[in-house]
């Protein structure tokens, strides 16, 4: 399949900023189940610094504006060739270990919420593949977590999540890598941009899943919110421990804070390969 993806992030500020300073996850790796055939990120008076691919093979870029700046907007566009491997992350370049991910932050520290979740899906199953034991970990925030908008904040972590009930994809995924780390299994979380509905409509954000490791297999997506592992609708952007690490925008403003004003359209449609 061929994604057309465009990605707008625009940032308002009350009082005009002396500068501002980011570190840019904005470029997808080609791997296995994805193909980049073209990309750009653009940005008015936008300054180029050092790029760089970390050891988690993800492309990061620096990037800074002189003030006095009232609002900035962030432009991604391209087109990238997918392909369904069941969520089977394959051929793309890391260093990091697996074990390097059993590592809890405050947004996927398990609590005894998430640890009774975790113990009751594995029940019963300790002669289950690790696959299968990924997928009932998968289904089993599905269930406990609704899919509802605006129950949550962007500080909320996977414990407040699962005791209300209710959340985004965000939540779906620090929950899925809260319960896997209970159950020993290496998990991070992944950002990313998933195919717009049949009408071409826009998201607010980009979207996000987690990966889990299956030894057998390597990294492997689960997407709790949709309730099935990335196919070919999924482009997968960046990882990293949780929502902050794996942020595709991380930023800082020069002089007082000012209030903010985030706005942020994503329309991901299928399409033709477009003429070189």
């Amino acid at each position: 399949m061929i994604l057309n993806v465009r990605h707008v992030t625009r940032y308002l500020f009350d009082e005009p900023v002396r500068g501002i300073v980011q570190s840019q996850k904005l470029w997808p790796a080609s791997c296995a189940s994805q193909r980049v055939l073209s990309w750009a990120v653009t940005s008015e008076g936008c300054m180029r610094g050092a790029g760089f691919t970390d050891s988690a093979g993800d492309r990061v870029e620096l990037a800074s504006w002189r003030g006095p700046v009232s609002e900035i907007e962030i432009e991604v566009t391209g087109q990238v060739e997918t392909i369904d491997l069941f969520g089977v992350l394959r051929d793309h370049r890391e260093k990091v270990p697996p074990s390097a991910y059993l590592r809890a932050t405050r947004s996927v520290a398990p609590d005894k919420g998430l640890r009774a979740l975790s113990d009751e899906a594995l029940g019963g199953m300790d002669s289950a593949s690790d696959l299968d034991r990924a997928h009932a970990l998968c289904r089993a925030v599905s269930a406990a977590i609704a899919y509802r908008p605006g129950e949550t904040e962007a500080h909320t972590t996977a414990a407040e999540a699962l005791a209300g009930g209710a959340g985004v994809c965000q939540d779906h995924a620090h929950a899925l890598i809260a319960v896997a780390h209970v159950a020993g299994i290496p998990a991070r979380y992944v950002t990313g941009y998933l195919q717009s509905d049949g009408a071409g409509a826009s998201h607010e954000a980009s979207h996000a899943w987690a990966e889990l490791h299956v030894p057998t297999l390597g990294w492997v997506g689960f997407d709790p919110a949709n309730a099935c592992c990335p196919d070919e609708r999924y482009i997968r952007l960046g990882s990293g421990g949780d929502a902050q690490e794996a942020a595709p925008i991380r930023g800082m403003v020069q002089g007082a804070v000012p209030v903010e004003q985030l706005v942020v359209e994503v329309v991901v449609t299928a399409g033709q390969q477009q003429q070189q």
